[in-house]
């Protein structure tokens, strides 16, 4: 960064306590810190450090950069006419919310989501008011987005890939310090018939569930969940498998519809999809996705002011959470699930980042046969 380059981190560590106790005093005491009313930017937005010379006006922002200093958001702001010898005393700093610094300087807000260690210089000129990554020599001129949004926006294009390589399909399901694999149990297929559904929305919908163009044989079929441990975005479902056979893939083959192979992938009216709309997804056997939809309807008509969820499922998802909290989040994200008045069992869960569209895949062995059936919704490596 420069001129603050060292003097700034020995300032921080300098008055260390001093800065702890005024971040605490400032969250129970909001008189310890100038309050910020107008134009808020978010309303927790957390604490800045900040020089007195730019909350008095003698200076303006010159110098800004975090660092996981365990003050608020971590970020410090230095003005255009702060000296070293001025920075270096702990009375003429002080700590405010991020909120009061971005209406002092707004163009604060575009780079509030950048992470730890980020070391900027603010400009303004005749091109307009912009950082500058010391670092890296890039200009910021707009909103830099919140990691989990950019995150999210990566692996949604990815998704729309018609082909990956194998080794994407196998890291889904390898142990290493982000995924663990878990068999959740068996679900059940009567007839072969493979469907893809939301189940609290879409599945026994013939219009708008997804029956796949391949029958596997009777039976019933270990379903894997890769679970992910992301410090972005907490414990997510990456991907579903149903194993269909003990032999392992050699090639994945995109999922398309009944009727339909691939070579129709980009004719009109043709999706190679499924849609979630509730956080949840299945795969399952089209006769339970018509006794499933029976059961909705019958419990509907005897619950007309409730809410299939929240009035029954949700109970059963916490007790999933319960038994295996390790591998769920506090809602619970997986479901082994008998349908009422049958012995037919199915198996929810949560559809990675949440609502969307996606995309199964079939697993081929060596011979040709199905080895498995997968359901990716996220990449691990984004997160």
């Amino acid at each position: 960064m420069g001129l603050f380059s060292l003097g700034k981190k020995k300032e921080l560590q300098k008055s260390q306590k001093e800065r702890e106790k005024a971040a605490a005093d400032n969250k129970e005491d909001k008189n310890t810190a100038v309050k910020c009313e107008q134009n808020p930017f978010t309303q927790k937005s957390g604490a800045c450090v900040v020089t007195k010379s730019i909350l008095n006006g003698s200076s303006k922002l010159k110098w800004f950069f975090r660092e996981n200093n365990s003050i608020g958001t971590g970020w410090v702001a230095f003005g255009d006419t702060d000296t070293q010898e001025y920075v270096n005393k702990a009375e003429n700093l002080t700590v405010v919310d991020f909120n009061t610094l971005a209406n002092i300087q707004p163009a604060v807000r575009n780079v509030f989501y950048m992470p730890y260690g980020t070391d900027l210089e603010f400009c303004s000129d005749n091109s307009g008011e912009y950082f500058i990554n010391t670092k890296t020599g890039e200009e910021i001129r707009h909103a830099v987005k919140h990691p989990v949004q950019a995150a999210f926006e990566k692996n949604l294009k990815f998704l729309n890939n018609e082909n990956y390589d194998i080794s994407f399909f196998n890291g889904l399901f390898q142990a290493s310090e982000k995924i663990q694999t878990f068999t959740v149990g068996l679900a059940d297929f009567p007839s072969g018939t493979v469907v893809l559904a939301d189940p609290l929305v879409y599945m026994g919908n013939k219009k708008y569930q997804t029956v796949l163009n391949r029958n596997i044989p009777k039976g019933s079929y270990k379903v894997e969940l890769s679970i992910l441990y992301s410090n972005l975005v907490g414990i997510r479902v990456a991907a579903a498998r149903i194993n269909i056979s003990s032999e392992q893939a050699v090639s994945y083959e995109l999922a398309m519809p009944k009727g339909y192979g691939i070579s129709d992938l980009n004719k009109k009216g043709v999706f190679s999809f499924f849609g979630v709309d509730s956080g949840l997804a299945c795969i399952t056997d089209e006769v339970l996705s018509e006794k499933f939809l029976d059961f909705l309807n019958d419990w509907r008509s005897k619950n007309p002011d409730k809410e299939i969820y929240n009035d029954y499922f949700m109970e059963l998802f916490q007790k999933s959470y319960e038994k295996n909290p390790s591998l769920q989040s506090k809602n619970g994200n997986f479901l082994l699930w008998s349908i009422p008045k049958s012995n037919n069992k199915i198996i929810m869960f949560t559809s990675g980042m949440g609502d969307g569209i996606y995309s199964a895949y079939w697993g081929f062995d060596k011979k040709g046969g199905i080895s498995n059936i997968t359901v990716p919704f996220m990449n691990p490596e984004f997160f």
